[in-house]
């Protein structure tokens, strides 16, 4: 098995139609929006390992996000009719070698087997958090903030200022540059009015909440970044609500969110506005 730098452009399109089929299976995504965007952007930085039997790809495994201050973030997928046979286990020993971390989205009891047979203990936990959107408080905004929505490409360079200094070390969300807002905004689902920014009244970005939509009913907080500078007067809570609001009126009855399980003050300030508990991924490791 060997790790590559990237994907030809066919098998990358049977890589997708296998996350795809795995699912349906599974009820649940196998491996993140970020991973399936690495297959086709050059510009990010993973590897990849095709696991084939009789020349066909029936397994995938992604590296990413390898740094002096964090281990690279691996996901695995198994073809549905490929599974029992141990092949999940040994691409989740391949990425472990380089000194990943494995995510099990859903932590689902498959994922939790091949912890067990290989000894490994979580690392982080990533909560999947959801409410409804019916009900929703009143939208107070801070005194000499405004809120607007995303004006073009203009806006990019402040964008990715903000949202590095919020992840600052994060493995996935830091480290943006203005491709990575590029790649998004080439995305179907985008909409620049749900790409909710606020302003200071010297027309700073101080935060920004990106929506993202799934399904007619589901809806998402996609990102939601406070500049450290703007940090201690409420503004993650009213961008959430903003762009809940948004979704809502767009006709979403659902909304869904990932936070890190340890990130008290996010989960505070979710759980403040009504979301719980739907379910978690894991990252496993040695």
């Amino acid at each position: 098995m060997i790790w590559l730098d990237s994907v030809e452009a066919g098998d990358a399109k049977v890589v997708r139609a296998l996350v795809d089929s795995a699912a349906i299976a599974d009820q649940g995504e196998s491996i993140d929006a970020q991973a399936l965007r690495s297959l086709t952007a050059p510009d990010v930085a993973a590897r990849h390992l095709l696991y084939r039997e009789d020349g066909r790809i029936v397994a995938y495994a992604n590296l990413f996000g390898a740094h002096a201050d964090h281990p690279a973030m691996a996901e695995v997928v198994v073809s549905p009719e490929a599974r029992g046979r141990g092949i999940g286990t040994a691409l989740v020993g391949v990425a472990l070698d380089q000194g990943a971390h494995v995510w099990a989205h859903g932590d689902l009891p498959a994922a939790r087997a091949i912890a067990r047979k290989l000894a490994l203990s979580p690392a982080r936990e990533l909560l999947q958090l959801r409410r409804e959107l019916s009900d929703l408080p009143e939208l107070h905004v801070p005194q000499g903030i405004s809120i607007r929505s995303y004006a073009g490409p203009g806006d990019d360079a402040e964008l990715v200022r903000v949202n590095n200094a919020a992840f600052a070390g994060h493995p996935e969300q830091g480290g943006w540059t203005v491709g990575d807002i590029e790649q998004r905004r080439a995305e179907d689902w985008f909409d620049p009015a749900g790409l909710l920014i606020a302003t200071d009244a010297a027309d700073t970005v101080r935060g920004f909440h990106w929506t993202k939509p799934h399904t007619p009913d589901l809806g998402e907080v996609y990102v939601v970044g406070i500049d450290p500078a703007a940090q201690g007067r409420g503004l993650g809570r009213t961008l959430t609500l903003a762009g809940l609001r948004y979704l809502r009126d767009r006709g979403h009855g659902t909304v869904m969110l990932y936070t890190e399980a340890d990130n008290t003050a996010a989960v505070h300030t979710y759980s403040g506005l009504g979301f719980q508990r739907y379910h978690s991924d894991v990252a496993y490791s040695r």
